[in-house]
């Protein structure tokens, strides 16, 4: 099907969105909460755009507005613009100090906030990728969104450390502010945005830390993985294949 973005004819296939339609043609859609891995949310709002369908024009977040034949797609209309100001102007009272937003704001000619900032100078944004990563791909659901409105915040059920998670650190990984911090330290992972402390593995032969025990039994349910490699480190794991490939003669 055909639809058009910013006046270019554009070619998608049925099921995609407008988001992944203009990134297919190499138009640029801001977005804080999209990932290709993970459903689509729109919970950020910074993808919005201005579809014309027929007579009728309105605002929609194109990460989960699927493509239609024909329609009429706009990313930055005045009307868009203004609308994406003042998001950012709201995350900049919320998170001040994180880059990406600020980033935004410069891009956008925000140079301040009309919002009281604040007073805790959150650095979570809600885009809700941790949640949607945990419970998607690691298939855990260890964290979700808690409260509402302005108490609204992603955490573990009643702030306690979650029997559940393994300490894969995915969440830490997709976070695009840096919020959720992970160290390896005497011999546990710890993730103190969730009071996480897994004990970790060590490498069969190294001794180096692989993965917490948790993460490495879900990776033996989940994964058909030869045993005697799964508490190898990356190292260690190279150099047992290489050896494996020179005894079969391939090398």
């Amino acid at each position: 099907m055909e639809l058009t973005i910013n006046s270019k004819r554009v070619s998608a296939e049925p099921g995609m969105t407008i988001y992944q339609a203009a990134k297919k043609a190499n138009i640029y859609i801001p977005a804080l909460c999209y990932h290709e891995a993970l459903s689509s949310m729109g919970s950020c709002r910074l993808c919005i755009v201005e579809l014309t369908k027929g007579n009728r024009t309105k605002i929609v977040t194109s990460c989960n507005y699927p493509v239609e034949e024909g329609i009429k797609v706009v990313t930055d209309s005045e009307r868009v613009l203004k609308n994406r100001r003042m998001i950012v102007e709201l995350l900049l009272a919320r998170c001040p100090e994180v880059k990406i937003i600020q980033d935004l704001a410069q891009e956008l000619g925000v140079k301040k906030t009309r919002f009281r900032i604040d007073e805790y100078k959150e650095n979570c944004i809600l885009c809700g990728l941790c949640v949607r990563v945990c419970e998607e791909v690691v298939g855990v659901g260890a964290i979700s969104f808690l409260g509402r409105g302005k108490d609204e915040k992603v955490d573990t059920p009643f702030h306690r450390a979650s029997d559940v998670c393994i300490g894969c650190g995915a969440c830490v990984t997709i976070c695009p502010t840096g919020c959720i911090k992970m160290e390896d330290i005497d011999g546990n992972r710890k993730i103190d945005r969730w009071q996480a402390s897994l004990p970790l593995q060590r490498c069969k032969i190294c001794g180096k830390p692989v993965a917490t025990r948790k993460h490495l039994e879900q990776i033996k349910e989940r994964f058909a993985l030869p045993p005697e490699i799964l508490e190898l480190c990356p190292d260690c794991k190279r150099n047992y294949y290489k050896k494996q490939v020179v005894a079969q003669g391939h090398l």
